[in-house]
């Protein structure tokens, strides 16, 4: 006999209810179906509400619960718990009952004690009832003014006094926490992981600006229990969760739900790919998640000799003229490349905007050609040159979306080097009038390329967001590829030690894209 299929992970909700499909069972149904799980539901009460409020519960006999999650453990392998509204006393001690008697092997816990409007919704004995519940759970998702309850002190304002919380609270009932913070101040709206042992791991993003937050402590909940279920492990099942309930967040605007705080999309993801992973989150997420993967890169591009002598103005006159030299030759295949996406780009807002910048490359390597080098020869394009060149050629090839991503680099790393270098930030003197190029760094403080820029992140962090998975891959390869080459074109220059020979009225020779 065939062993059972198990491929779908079979996740239990045990919650109340909500007929407008915001929270409650309904909204966990449809997390646990979007992050690829079948979902089950026990009912602890029935709620009258709307997009607005509610208006009236009815808690059915607690027997009456007892027998439904008895009826589903009789029959059905469970993977996963998620527990959200229980309610009364008499409710929770029935559901502790219940998981100590079947221990499902994971149990995620949403501790549903205080309204959006910061109402209490449980009675002193609930709220202590509630504490025997915890230790029975792997993962308890309290937001800030919940997990002020639990810990019994006053709601954290900071990310600090929030892992301060989470960890003793962790440590208490021997449970992971994830922390929200989303009532923090700001424009971040950042989460944490902490376990028993004091361990934290950080989860960042940017604030999602829309009312429709109904429902979104339920599904999240919902999603990690189905991601761990199907075999993930904490971090990686909460950074999956997150970035999907995220990407329904965005797209939350696109129902039309009632008048108040309306729904997530719970399926915009699934619906745009066809495919259960692969989430993207936001062209914010991705444009956070790509900057911080090419950390590294940057910062050795920062202390390379070329970056570091120009800031400290000992930049040899015949380093900089190699630059210019590769550079002007590089522009002048980059402002090809440019005017090749501008072709691809499927919308005239797109083709303007690559056809813009490749107008731009092309002023910039006549201005340099003609002018910066004073007629001295360019010679032949470098190895590093010819690659990257050739690299950004080559991805045209896969298409507009990953040609878009190879471009990217030179717009953006170029740009933070050189909005930094025009601040101060890469050395102090860069801001001296008597910095030896102190007219050529005055060039870096170019809104107009600064607003390129961030077109250019807009457009390919939007074109990322919204692909599939297979694509996205594709693009960030291209994107990576890129970051490496624009490191490597920066660091090609041989430079000698000793002091500079370039005098302030030369600084006229330094290229600026």
């Amino acid at each position: 006999m065939s062993e059972p299929y198990v491929d779908v992970v079979n996740v239990l909700s045990i919650a109340g209810t909500d007929p407008t499909g915001g929270a409650g069972i309904q909204a966990d149904l449809k997390a646990i179906a979007a992050n690829g799980g079948y979902g089950m539901a026990a009912v602890t009460a029935l709620v009258a509400q709307n997009t607005c409020g509610v208006r009236e519960v009815h808690v059915p006999p607690v027997a009456f619960l007892t027998a439904q999650l008895d009826a589903v453990s009789d029959d059905v392998r469970i993977d996963a718990v998620k527990v959200g509204m229980l309610g009364t006393p008499e409710v929770i001690t029935a559901v502790a009952d219940w998981l100590e008697r079947t221990r499902p092997p994971v149990v995620v816990i949403d501790p549903v004690m205080v309204a959006a409007s910061g109402d209490r919704l449980l009675g002193t004995e609930a709220e202590d009832a509630l504490q025997r519940i915890l230790p029975l759970a792997d993962l308890i998702t309290p937001n800030l003014p919940e997990l002020a309850v639990i810990a019994g002190g006053p709601v954290a304002e900071s990310w600090d006094a929030m892992l301060e919380q989470a960890g003793a609270v962790a440590a208490l009932h021997g449970v992971r926490v994830l922390a929200k913070g989303g009532h923090l101040a700001g424009s971040a709206s950042p989460d944490a992981l902490v376990d028993p042992a004091g361990e934290v791991v950080a989860f960042e993003g940017t604030r999602i600006r829309t009312r429709n937050s109904h429902g979104t402590g339920c599904s999240l909940s919902s999603a990690v229990a189905t991601r761990i279920a199907r075999g993930d492990d904490w971090a990686a099942a909460i950074g999956e969760a997150r970035i999907w309930l995220r990407e329904s967040l965005a797209a939350s605007d696109t129902l039309d739900v009632g008048r108040g705080s309306g729904p997530l999309h719970h399926f915009a993801g699934l619906w745009r790919r066809g495919d259960v992973d692969g989430a993207a989150g936001t062209a914010d997420d991705i444009r956070s998640e790509w900057w911080n993967a090419i950390a590294d890169i940057r910062a050795t591009t920062d202390a390379l000799p070329f970056i570091t002598r120009l800031a400290a103005g000992t930049l040899p006159r015949s380093a900089f003229l190699e630059y210019v030299a590769q550079d002007s030759i590089y522009l002048g295949e980059y402002a090809r490349v440019l005017a090749r996406l501008s072709t691809l780009a499927p919308d005239p807002a797109a083709q303007r905007f690559w056809l813009h910048a490749a107008q731009g490359a092309l002023i910039g390597e006549l201005e340099l050609h003609r002018d910066r080098l004073g007629g001295a020869p360019i010679g032949a394009a470098s190895a590093i040159t010819t690659g990257y060149t050739n690299h950004l050629v080559a991805s045209c090839e896969d298409g507009y979306a990953v040609a878009a991503a190879a471009a990217l680099p030179c717009f953006w790393m170029y740009s933070d080097i050189g909005t930094r270098l025009f601040r101060g930030e890469l050395g102090a003197f860069a801001r001296d009038p008597e910095h030896p190029y102190a007219e050529w760094i005055a060039t870096y403080d170019d809104q107009a390329f600064a607003a390129d820029t961030e077109s250019a992140i807009a457009l390919v962090t939007t074109l990322a967001s919204e692909a599939r998975p297979a694509l996205r891959g594709r693009m960030w390869q291209a994107f990576l590829a890129s970051a490496r080459w624009e490191h490597d074109f920066f660091g090609q220059v041989g430079i000698a030690a000793g002091p500079s020979d370039v005098t302030p009225d030369q600084s006229r020779l330094l290229p600026a894209r």
